[in-house]
């Protein structure tokens, strides 16, 4: 067993269990709000719980493969800790845009520093590799 991968593995269950409670909640906000699928616009309250939904599916496209990537080409743990740190992020996010939309600012800004940092990471582990 490979233990170190177990922290970039925990941020990776964190942040897709996270997504599902977020599909979770548009569901629980559709039936509330009686907006009939396919429809994505309807009362306030459900457009936010979907915006924060499909904005981290959008944002975990690019989070995935480069938490991954930095964990096998740089260092397992310090990926673990800037996964749990995205996941933070989005949790921050999604609950000031369900508050107020103007304030999702910080979590946004955290979540995409942190793809950023292991975008150049595992671009800088691919270039060390293959030199």
């Amino acid at each position: 067993m490979n233990l170190p991968l177990f922290y970039p593995g925990i941020a990776t269950v964190l942040a897709v269990l996270l997504y599902l409670f977020f599909v979770y909640r548009v569901g629980r906000m559709r039936a509330r709000h009686g907006i009939a699928a396919p429809a994505t616009t309807g009362h306030p309250d459900y457009e936010r719980a979907y915006r924060v939904q499909m904005n981290t599916l959008e944002q975990m496209i690019a989070f995935l493969p480069m938490l991954w990537l930095f964990a096998l080409l740089i260092d397992p743990e310090w990926a673990g800790g800037l996964g749990l740190l995205w996941v933070a992020a989005r949790v921050h996010y999604a609950m000031a845009y369900l508050r107020d939309p103007a304030t999702r600012g910080p979590g946004m800004l955290v979540s995409l520093l942190v793809t950023s940092v292991l975008i150049l990471g595992a671009i800088w582990g691919l270039v060390v590799l293959a030199f």
